[in-house]
């Protein structure tokens, strides 16, 4: 596997050069400004780092991440009366490692991963010497395998992927290895087993109907106000709110203050018929974003409700379903939720309430039981803000470095 480095004024042109050297198939590991150095550095312009990684015969994915811009201050207020009126605003919320790491500890990382390879090596000197008969067998290496294993439980990786990770490393590290190199090939590995982070794009011309599934008390509304915030504050975009949720009532009420407040059409639509005449309605806007009512995995009536929903469009329109969970629940529970959906068009995940969790193995293991890319993350209550695309990088740091 080669790791390597490549400095140039924006992260393209620095993939183009990673790209004309080392070719297709190349993951990035870490991207970074670098602060120009030397006597004149003030008069220079700061460079983008691009660190990435290739591994003969593997597949790979470019890596996903996104810089957050700054909101606006007066709609962000208004959220926040809003929220206090209704006595739901969350209080500050102190965000996960895994999203808003700093650059700077995430650049540890790719330089030889130093800063997991230390908490590994420091960890590993703590275990106990083995005994003299069992010291040869032993190895560093074999210790290494290990404690990979005990971090990957640790952070509720279930075990039968653990072990498969644990296999495929005996299968490709070498025994004399060095231990930076197994570490940089793990963590390869792993990013390469979540793949690609799929967000919302825009298509072409036509707009895209986006719909957001999931189970009750899991946050769709409220993921469904911050995305739309997004695309309406950063980008400008033309977008309108739709709700199938016509279950709870509080459930619509809230999503048409989301929709008051930014300043964007809202209809609660009761069957396909009022879908279809909704997206003849908004043929000009680019997004149609439609909040489906939440129910239970053993509930087969809202379950073909919601299918007949997404497949009563025209096939030509551009559409795309997001599942939302709950980062909190149980891995078996989860699993129940998305086999319930297992005869649903191509999906992706959205999971919340990464706040109140400190494990995210739950996010590896339903990413290899579906098959379906993660999208976003969110870790708290706060519109627009605690929201992410889905970062592959710093997921993986956290499931490495164990709980804090």
């Amino acid at each position: 596997m080669i790791i390597k480095k490549f400095t140039a004024k924006t992260e393209e042109e620095a993939l183009i050069q990673a790209k004309a050297e080392l070719g297709d198939g190349i993951v990035i590991m870490n991207v970074k400004t670098a602060a120009p150095k030397g006597f004149f550095s003030f008069l220079k312009k700061p460079q983008t780092e691009v660190t990435v990684a290739k591994e003969e015969e593997s597949e790979r994915y470019p890596a996903a991440g996104q810089k957050k811009k700054p909101e606006e201050v007066s709609l962000k207020e208004t959220f926040r009366q809003v929220a206090r009126a209704a006595g739901t605003e969350a209080p500050p919320l102190r965000q996960p490692e895994v999203t808003r790491e700093p650059d700077e500890s995430h650049n540890l990382l790719v330089e030889k991963l130093d800063s997991l390879q230390t908490m590994i090596e420091k960890r590993l000197q703590e275990e106990e010497e083995p005994e003299p008969e069992e010291a040869e067998e032993d190895s560093e290496m074999v210790r290494f395998m290990k404690l990979l294993y005990n971090t990957m439980l640790d952070n509720e990786v279930d075990e039968k992927y653990a072990n498969q990770l644990v296999d495929e490393m005996e299968r490709s590290v070498k025994p004399n290895q060095p231990f930076d190199h197994a570490l940089a090939e793990v963590y390869q590995k792993m990013i390469l087993k979540f793949g690609k982070a799929m967000p919302i794009e825009k298509g072409g011309k036509s707009p895209r109907i986006v719909f957001f599934v999931g189970p009750t008390g899991v946050g769709k509304t409220t993921t469904i106000a911050k995305i739309a915030s997004r695309f309406r504050l950063e980008q400008k975009r033309k977008i309108a709110l739709f709700t199938a949720d016509t279950y709870r009532i509080a459930a619509a009420e809230q999503l048409r203050t989301y929709a008051n407040i930014l300043e964007v059409p809202f209809r609660v639509i009761y069957s396909v018929e009022d879908l279809q005449m909704g997206v003849r309605d908004f043929r000009e806007y680019d997004f149609i974003l439609v909040d489906m009512a939440g129910h239970s995995p053993h509930n087969p009536a809202l379950r073909e409700s919601m299918n007949a929903f997404i497949s009563g469009l025209d096939e030509t329109l551009e559409k795309e379903v997001h599942l939302v969970l709950s980062a909190t629940t149980k891995y078996n529970d989860l699993v129940n939720i998305v086999d319930a959906y297992a005869d649903m068009e191509d999906y992706k995940v959205i999971f919340t309430k990464l706040d109140e969790t400190t494990s995210l193995g739950n996010l590896l293991n339903l990413r290899l039981h579906t098959g379906a890319n993660l999208s976003y993350i969110t870790y708290g209550q706060n519109v627009p803000d605690d929201i992410e695309v889905f970062n592959p990088q710093k997921t993986v740091k956290q499931l490495l470095g164990g709980k804090n």
